[in-house]
């Protein structure tokens, strides 16, 4: 981590100790953290909003790209469950927040099965208590980088059937992996383990040569540690020989939205991620 004397919101006021979950630093901002201050949340620390508060005044607007990638998600979901798809594996989600991936799909369905994959504490600590009462529905401490980890744990064993379609969801957590990480290898072993007719849902964020792009993506991982923006192909290739669902790989702002969205007028914040979807044939 940047030391504070480099990074204003290292400042930030800690928390109260009795607020600090076991195994959480107050001092060090989390991805889950922030993304959920940027939608509105209230499960996270003062070094988080200062970090957020901080690329809002120097790029007004940049919490419209959580905000698209949410609702982004939430199209992505009802689209898979409205095709058949009735049990989903969500890779690093977060914190639980308003329409969430089990949510959605189960407005659909509701016998839909989903189980959240994270490390993060808090999330694991909020997920449970929310859905204690929801047996389709369950959270399970992996790590998403070993896919072997994750399709082991006793939640997926149990709630998801690798004999029938599955919904596999990388929502904004590919651009925390480095390349040397091989995102692309992890994502394919994955999609190995998947029966034919299961789809992949990735986003993530994008350099099509905008100078804010790169900007806001240099300050993330200089308060993060990591965050990298690619190009349209690269991202691509973590689709690997799956056939996306038109209209492709698209900015997510473009990924079959709600209302009529002209694509020749995009603010920064609505090219700033791309959004697919992929068909296991």
């Amino acid at each position: 981590m940047p030391n504070a004397s480099r990074n204003p919101w290292m400042n930030a006021a800690p928390p109260e100790p009795q607020q600090i979950p076991v195994g959480i630093d107050p001092n060090v901002p989390s991805i889950a953290r922030a993304y959920d201050y940027s939608l509105g949340g209230k499960d996270n620390f003062p070094i988080d909003r200062a970090l957020v508060d901080q690329m809002e005044q120097q790029y007004p607007g940049v919490k419209e790209v959580s905000v698209h990638n949410r609702r982004t998600l939430v199209r992505l979901v009802r689209h898979m469950a409205g095709a058949g798809i009735a049990q989903f594996i969500d890779l690093g989600s977060g914190l639980p927040t308003a329409q969430n991936t089990h949510q959605v799909a189960q407005e659909v369905n509701p016998d839909a099965r989903v189980v959240y994959i994270d490390n993060d504490p808090v999330v694991l600590a909020h997920g449970r208590a929310l859905l204690a009462e929801n047996g389709n529905t369950a959270v399970a401490t992996a790590d998403f980088l070993s896919p072997d980890e994750v399709l082991s744990t006793p939640e997926v064993k149990k709630l998801i059937d690798f004999d029938r379609p599955v919904g596999l969801m990388l929502i904004a957590v590919l651009h925390h992996i480095p390349d040397a990480a091989d995102p692309a290898g992890m994502v394919r072993r994955y999609v190995d383990a998947l029966p034919a007719g299961s789809m992949v849902a990735i986003t993530s964020w994008t350099y099509t040569g905008l100078q804010v792009q790169k900007d806001i993506t240099d300050m993330a991982r200089e308060a993060l540690g990591v965050g990298y923006a690619r190009t349209p192909q690269e991202i691509r290739t973590f689709f690997g020989d799956l056939e996306l669902v038109e209209p492709g790989l698209v900015f997510h702002a473009l990924w079959r939205p709600d209302t009529p969205v002209d694509p020749g007028n995009l603010n920064p914040y609505e090219q700033f991620m791309m959004a697919g979807l992929g068909v296991k044939n």
